[in-house]
């Protein structure tokens, strides 16, 4: 099932949210100051592209420069993504083909609202 999901996000939502993370993430790069966003950037496009069958936990030893970092991505453009994931998965949980895409959206909201010091990791 979570392969048929997966499929099925790809097609319609993961693949373009996973480029537009990707983007954001070469613009990030390009400055030295804000490489640590341009990777999580990508660690979120890692999971926007298929997300069912895994989950986002905290990273071990994550410390207090990770804490500054996320209140800076918070101001600047966590706050917005997490606007934007929760109103596209409330329209996408509208119909009943659309919940677990909705749902999908709704686990989005936790890693692009404060992606420093977060790891993907597999569910069993």
């Amino acid at each position: 099932m979570r392969l048929i999901l997966n499929v099925i996000w790809l097609v319609l939502a993961g693949f373009w949210m996973a480029v537009g993370y990707a983007v954001a993430g070469l613009i990030c790069c390009i400055l030295i100051i804000t490489i640590p966003w341009g990777i999580a950037s990508f660690r979120i496009a890692n999971y926007a592209l298929w997300p069912f069958g895994r989950e986002v936990v905290e990273k071990p030893g994550a410390g207090t420069g990770s804490l500054l970092g996320n209140v800076i991505w918070i101001i600047v453009a966590g706050l917005w993504l997490a606007i934007g994931h929760i109103v596209t998965g409330i329209a996408l949980c509208i119909t009943i083909i659309g919940i677990p895409l909705g749902v999908a959206n709704f686990k989005l909201v936790k890693v692009s609202l404060v992606p420093l010091g977060k790891e993907i990791v597999d569910v069993p």
